[in-house]
């Protein structure tokens, strides 16, 4: 499972040896809409759909019915020079849990957004008497742009 190289044992003390994996996987928000017993994940491409049940089952103990895999392209791009690059492929995991179970991805930042529309009406309810203003005093010069007068 893993390709890192570990110290040969010696004698004398214990060794205490952590055998970490190379796989790594990303749950993402799904570009599609899933039924909700569906829950979608990047992963590294060297995992398999059994590395993938595995994973999820041992480490997060989460009920896996069956895994379903795909590799999504990387895109084309031209950078500056006009020269093709493309971006790194990525495998996407769909992970099937029983029947009943749902999973709805978290709202993190909810406050945050709600907080941004509200200063946003307050900007807007300050800056109309501003604006009204402005206008009034410059009505005699209509169709110049403000930043010239």
């Amino acid at each position: 499972m893993s390709t890192r190289y570990y110290p040969l044992y010696q004698k004398g003390n214990p060794q205490l040896r952590i055998f970490l994996p190379n796989f790594w996987m990303k749950l993402v928000k799904p570009q599609f809409n899933n039924p909700p017993n569906i829950v979608e994940f990047h992963c590294s491409m060297q995992m398999t759909r059994l590395d993938i049940k595995n994973y999820l089952e041992k480490i997060y103990k989460i009920p896996i019915i069956k895994v379903n895999t795909r590799i999504k392209l990387g895109k084309f791009r031209r950078n500056e020079l006009n020269t093709v690059i493309k971006d790194e492929d990525i495998k996407v995991a769909y992970a099937h849990l029983p029947r009943f179970e749902s999973f709805e991805f978290p709202n993190m930042f909810a406050e945050q957004r709600a907080n941004k529309v509200k200063d946003k009406q307050t900007e807007k309810e300050v800056s109309e008497p501003l604006k009204k203003k402005i206008e009034e005093h410059n009505k005699y010069k209509a169709g110049l742009p403000l930043w010239f007068q």
